[in-house]
């Protein structure tokens, strides 16, 4: 029967969404931007609650350990195609529990879960960040290089 839809069975999945098959092998290209911030987020957040927490609090500035959450961001925005952030930031969020975990395991924390996550979520958000600047230098770069031309030419 034309109208009854159980009937219905595509010819090749080509048939369905052409465009799909593209979107798969660009997916398996974008992880490395993925896997790099995953990497230098975790590695970041380890050695900011390792090696270099004492060093900022006795300078009287806890904070600036966050804008080190800016190289995985710059970095994983230079690997991905396409000048995306959401690639950068899918790593940091996927980092965060992991880096939760071994703060949580490994370190004794006068901090409380909350004022952990908040931490981790400042460390996503400047992640995010820096992602964005590279991608406005690079924008700002390429538009310098590309000469316009005018109606008076």
């Amino acid at each position: 029967m034309p109208g009854d839809s159980t009937n219905w069975r595509p010819r090749d999945e080509k048939s369905i969404c052409p465009k799909w098959q593209g979107d798969r092998l660009n997916i398996k290209r974008n992880w490395s931007g993925v896997a790099c911030c995953f990497l230098l987020f975790t590695a970041v957040c380890v050695s900011l609650t390792f090696k270099l927490k004492g060093a900022f609090f006795s300078a009287g500035y806890p904070g600036l350990g966050l804008l080190f959450f800016t190289v995985p961001g710059i970095a994983a925005s230079f690997f991905s195609r396409g000048g995306e952030v959401i690639r950068p930031l899918m790593g940091a969020i996927l980092a965060a529990p992991v880096c939760l975990v071994v703060m949580r395991m490994m370190f004794i924390s006068s901090r409380t879960l909350v004022q952990e996550l908040a931490w981790l979520l400042s460390g996503i958000f400047w992640c995010a960040l820096g992602a964005l600047c590279f991608l406005f230098v690079r924008r700002a770069l390429e538009h310098r290089r590309v000469k316009v031309k005018t109606p008076s030419e």
